[in-house]
């Protein structure tokens, strides 16, 4: 099982944290749940080991989606960030002997394009399915 950990904003549009990885194309925060952990407990833990984000709470389970992708089952977990975020900042994470991640904000309705790896566009369709319900919980 993938955690994933959903971090929004609303300015003129519902936008969603990604990264830019430097081997890797566009992506969202992911990782695996390890042992003894719940979905939600990883999700926080993925939060501050890629973007060095520590989540103030989380708001809500958004679900499951089969990735097809390495029979990949992925938890999504909607998480509240500190305020004020960047538009843009770099992360140095310790992830595959360390890298730099360059992270922004990606509008929830423009569709991802050929630089997201095929997984990633599914995840961003998984997501946006009901955007509207996702800015509500973000609002509350």
């Amino acid at each position: 099982m993938k955690a994933c950990p959903v971090v929004l904003r609303f300015t003129n549009c519902l936008q969603i944290l990604a990264f830019e990885h430097p081997l890797a194309g566009l992506q969202l925060v992911k990782g695996s749940v390890e042992p003894g952990e719940t979905p939600a407990d990883a999700a926080v833990r993925e939060l501050l080991e890629e973007s060095g984000l520590i989540a103030t709470r989380l708001i809500a389970d958004l679900g499951t989606w089969s990735s097809g992708y390495h029979q990949h089952t992925w938890s999504f977990h909607l998480c509240e960030a500190p305020a004020k975020l960047p538009e843009t900042w770099t992360h140095a994470t310790a992830d595959d002997g360390g890298h730099e991640f360059r992270f922004f904000w990606h509008p929830l309705h423009v569709p991802p394009d050929e630089r997201w790896h095929p997984v990633f566009q599914g995840a961003l369709a998984f997501l946006s399915v009901d955007a509207a319900a996702l800015r509500a919980m973000l609002l509350r």
